[in-house]
């Protein structure tokens, strides 16, 4: 006999079954109780497979936050198709590039986004708009006219769940691959770390689209908890809705934590239903960890890790003397420091971080070299993942993350890479060369810088190069200014010296 494995899709049902007339979603204008929000995923399920549209088939979501969206991903999940969101705030042709990496057969859009994304995902065979747009269906009328019975769907443990797009770039998109099972025990060990239990009131205020506002959703699903989701994050409405809603629970980026404590009305505002506070995407400046500490009865858990599946957190009793620690893995998870010849190193050595864990990826969509190159193989024969970023772990066990082997650059908590704004400058007539890195900004953490160099005879203002890649780059790639210098510097192999150009720009860090 078998110990039933339950998943994600069985999740949904039973808080449907039994936790019925308890409220699981509040957005701006609804509000749906578990019972409800059970029989809208049904719909959604019952209507992909009737499309032909159902198990293992992609279901590309771009939307805005709302009682939509988390149907569409719910339903998604139910119906076994690989839930496939978007990051809204990317340049057309990234999405473009994504939708065609996964290959939709379903396309969903509410009404803002529909006319951007009208003429893409040509495979794609069902095109759903929550809101009248020409050439759409209605969302709700074709959710309304589906049967609400739960669907019949053989979903194995190692079938794939979502896939989530790291990059909102215009360069070669790399999809994130979880299974079922993987993202049922995230909902788990993240809901132990994370302090979840069924009296949840969490504060969704980043995009349904990312992995952080996952890392609050499954969880609150998993126990039948309430989601509170906003269109988008305003201090104020944040401080309102705490003091309102009763929140417990809120993850949220380092920026809307400084601007949470910038609100000049902060202190006017109840905030003692807080239970648990995360914060992750980008470091947090250790003065604001302080303040949240000060003002906050729960504190802060700080959490380090990748979309891939590397997580540590730090936990709030364990912050008072090591607050620039990032704290250590999830429980039944391991991390360890690897040196360029891939050795594991002791306590106290630099190295890269690398992680062994239930929720690591299954790999990159489509993408067999670089899911190889993610993973190091120990005697065991385990893949352990590699984060690209540096560290080491003191001899108490916790992380400290001295720099980053990629030249990714995190600004609001969005990941920037700056391969994706180098190729839009490349474009442009008058450039013959560029690199560009993050520098320091007191406002996003960091934000795009670009060095160009001119071809010769050509005339060109920075200003005027950055304007011009800034209208082809989505609104949280914009390049923050163009510097023009007569040449980069190179080594004998043509390579790019990039730790030469940032040096001047964080003065007393590791470039």
């Amino acid at each position: 006999m078998h110990a039933h494995e339950p998943l994600l899709a069985d999740v949904i049902s039973l808080n449907g079954r039994w936790r019925g007339g308890s409220l699981a979603l509040v957005t701006e204008t609804e509000q749906l109780n578990w019972r409800t929000l059970d029989a809208r995923a049904n719909q959604v399920a019952n209507g992909l497979i009737d499309a032909g549209c159902g198990k293992g088939e992609r279901v590309g979501i771009v939307m805005a936050n709302g009682a939509p969206m988390v149907e569409v991903m719910l339903g998604a999940i139910k119906a076994g198709a690989i839930v496939t969101p978007l990051n809204t705030s990317i340049a057309d042709e990234a999405i473009a590039a994504m939708l065609d990496d996964a290959g939709v057969k379903a396309l969903f859009a509410t009404f803002g986004y529909a006319g951007r994304v009208s003429g893409m995902a040509g495979c794609a065979t069902l095109r759903v708009c929550a809101g009248e747009a020409s050439g759409w269906i209605d969302y709700a009328g074709w959710r309304d006219a589906q049967s609400d019975a739960e669907p019949n769907v053989d979903i194995a443990p190692g079938d794939v769940c979502n896939i989530i797009y790291s990059s909102g770039t215009t360069g070669l998109p790399k999809g994130i691959v979880h299974t079922h099972a993987c993202r049922f025990n995230t909902a788990h060990d993240f809901a132990h770390t994370l302090r979840y239990h069924c009296g949840a009131r969490t504060l969704i205020v980043t995009g349904l689209f990312s992995n952080i506002s996952w890392a609050s959703m499954l969880p609150t699903v998993l126990n039948g908890g309430t989601l509170f989701v906003r269109a988008g994050f305003d201090p104020h409405d944040v401080l309102e809705t705490i003091e309102r809603e009763r929140i417990t629970h809120i993850s949220m980026v380092p920026v809307q934590y400084q601007r949470l404590l910038e609100h000049p009305d902060f202190e006017r505002f109840d905030r003692s239903s807080m239970q648990a506070m995360m914060c992750c995407g980008a470091p947090l400046p250790i003065a604001v960890k302080e303040r949240v500490f000060e003002t906050f009865r729960c504190g802060l858990i700080e959490l380090y890790g990748s979309t891939e599946g590397i997580i540590t957190t730090l936990a709030p009793e364990e912050a008072p003397g090591r607050m620039a620690s990032v704290g250590k893995p999830l429980p039944g998870e391991d991390i360890a420091i690897l040196s360029d010849d891939n050795r594991v190193l002791p306590c106290g050595e630099t190295g890269e971080v690398i992680g062994l864990s239930r929720i690591v990826m299954q790999g990159y969509w489509n993408k067999p070299e670089a899911t190889a190159e993610a993973m190091w193989i120990d005697e065991r024969g385990r893949a352990w993942l590699r984060s690209g970023d540096i560290g080491r772990i003191d001899e108490e066990g916790y992380l400290f993350i001295t720099d980053r082997k990629k030249d990714m650059i995190i600004s609001g908590g969005q990941n920037i890479y700056p391969a994706d704004l180098e190729a839009v400058l490349m474009r442009h007539p008058a450039v013959a060369d560029c690199a560009v890195f993050g520098i320091p900004s007191e406002k996003w953490g960091e934000t795009p810088l670009a060095i160009v160099v001119l071809r010769e005879g050509a005339c060109a203002k920075g200003d005027d190069v950055r304007s011009w890649a800034n209208s082809l780059l989505g609104k949280q790639q914009r390049i923050h200014a163009v510097e023009l210098r007569d040449s980069l510097p190179r080594n004998a192999n043509g390579k790019l010296l990039k730790r030469e150009l940032r040096a001047p720009y964080w003065p007393g860090k590791q470039a």
